[in-house]
């Protein structure tokens, strides 16, 4: 694919605004494993994470999910390299909540002297002096959450944080955040073989809160030659990971994948599963497979 072929083809995912007032093209990307092993450390090849990031805003791409955890800091500091002055239309979340142990080690920390060191670390880190969107990456039980989320409420009050999201949440949790502060999003996991959140996406859906499917391509059995999404794949001339897409995007007009790479073909693939158009009925097929 060419530098200028389907250029803005993320466009063709379409629009949704966080809050009413920031708006995305539903189609992202995130930043996880742009890292080393175990989400720890740098990529092996670091110019080829600063093309992938590139490449994704090239084809309309401005939405980029990323985190404070993600390396540590490596993520969003490759976010920096890459696209920092930033285009005016890009939206940058980042999260924080997470302390690192080493590799695959991860540690849910919610004390607000903590989030508040962290966001202000993003701040510089990402070289911006208000994050677009601010999510607690996991809610710390042994934190009262009107303390984590209260101390998002002081930095957004102080200008470091537009918007505030949450990750990897109850539909009750979702609903006491509410209580305390206005979120905008909510990142958990869920895929066409994984909808076990669902009740937290017609949630989301009904409160016109965005959902960022954490892990969004997923096809398991779904996807063996023969079967039905490598069916209807073929049909679209598409592969099975681009129709997966193309279904989060059908499924709910809140719904915000971000599909992660490291490889610049994937990107130009992912992206391309905006231009995908279900019919009702390879849709309602896909949705009753799992």
């Amino acid at each position: 694919m060419s530098t200028n072929l389907h250029a803005h083809l993320a466009e063709a995912s379409g629009t949704f605004a966080l809050n009413g007032d920031l708006p995305v093209h539903r189609l992202g990307y995130g930043t996880m494993q742009l890292t080393g092993p175990g989400v720890w450390g740098d990529p092996k090849d670091p110019d080829a994470a600063v093309r992938v990031l590139r490449r994704a805003v090239e084809l309309g791409v401005n939405f980029i999910d990323t985190a404070d955890s993600y390396g540590p800091i490596v993520a969003e500091q490759l976010v920096r390299k890459a696209l920092h002055p930033y285009p005016d239309d890009l939206v940058i979340a980042t999260k924080g909540g997470f302390a690192r142990g080493g590799p695959d080690d991860w540690r849910p920390l919610g004390r607000p002297e903590y989030l508040r060191q962290q966001a202000l670390l993003s701040l510089r880190h990402l070289g911006v002096d208000q994050i677009d969107l601010y999510q607690l990456h996991r809610i710390d039980p042994r934190v009262p959450l009107a303390d984590q989320l209260g101390e998002l409420v002081l930095l957004q009050q102080e200008g470091k944080i537009r918007h505030i999201g949450l990750s990897q949440v109850t539909v009750e949790q979702l609903r006491q955040a509410r209580d305390i502060a206005t979120i905008v999003s909510v990142q958990n996991l869920y895929n066409l073989v994984n909808r076990t959140d669902e009740d937290v996406l017609d949630y989301a859906e009904q409160e016109n809160i965005a959902f960022i499917p954490w892990f969004p391509i997923a096809t398991g059995e779904l996807a063996k030659p023969g079967g039905r999404l490598d069916a209807i794949a073929t049909a679209h001339d598409a592969s099975p990971a681009q129709v997966a897409l193309a279904w989060l995007l059908r499924r709910s007009p809140v719904m915000l994948p971000i599909p992660g790479t490291s490889s610049v073909a994937h990107v130009e693939e992912n992206v391309a599963a905006a231009r995908i158009t279900l019919t009702d009925t390879e849709f309602d097929a896909l949705s009753a497979a799992t």
